[in-house]
């Protein structure tokens, strides 16, 4: 079932996602339908708020060559979809400055300071707890999608003047989500 995305200036993206107790049956179709959100819309991420819900959950997924091919090699073990239940990032390892969009933020991207591989530490469909170490453009999705679930978003990562040359856009933006900045 394809479901809302939600927009920049929309409250829900501001706030903080509450831990899960246990994954259930609803929270596992919960996830296969933000797969098919996120696929439809064309994305590699998408986070419980940007659904309008609170749960500290996330799905990930990076297509066939859009890492570097050590990037690629060095994930390969990691099967996508990607789905996290309660991701918490436990280690950040060096730099990576890259453009970043977001489905909350048709028409905007912009450049964003990232570790360049971080390990992450959650729970998968089964309850079963995991870790995942992670590079490149991988290791930026993990960590914008958590930023999500902390009621970070990216663009608040901007340059200072990065961010006022989109001003006009985000204001735009906001004022027709609720004006939530």
């Amino acid at each position: 079932m394809k479901l809302k995305i939600f927009k920049y200036g929309e409250p829900v993206l501001r706030e903080k996602s509450e831990p899960i107790a246990i994954v259930t049956d609803q929270l596992r179709s919960l996830a296969v339908d933000m797969i098919s959100t996120m696929h439809a819309a064309k994305g590699v991420g998408l986070a419980a708020q940007q659904i309008g819900r609170t749960e500290r959950m996330c799905v990930i997924d990076i297509p066939e060559g859009c890492e570097t091919e050590e990037d690629e090699a060095f994930n390969s073990i990691v099967q996508m979809p990607l789905i996290l239940f309660n991701p918490e990032i436990i280690s950040r390892e060096g730099s990576q400055f890259d453009k970043e969009g977001c489905l909350s933020f048709p028409g905007v991207g912009g450049s964003v300071d990232r570790a360049a591989q971080v390990t992450c530490q959650y729970l998968d469909m089964n309850n079963m707890p995991q870790i995942v170490t992670a590079r490149g453009f991988l290791a930026r999705a993990l960590q914008h999608e958590i930023d999500h679930l902390d009621g970070i978003l990216y663009v608040d990562r901007l340059s200072e003047d990065e961010r006022k040359s989109f001003e006009p856009k985000l204001k735009k933006l906001s004022d027709s989500n609720g004006g939530v900045r």
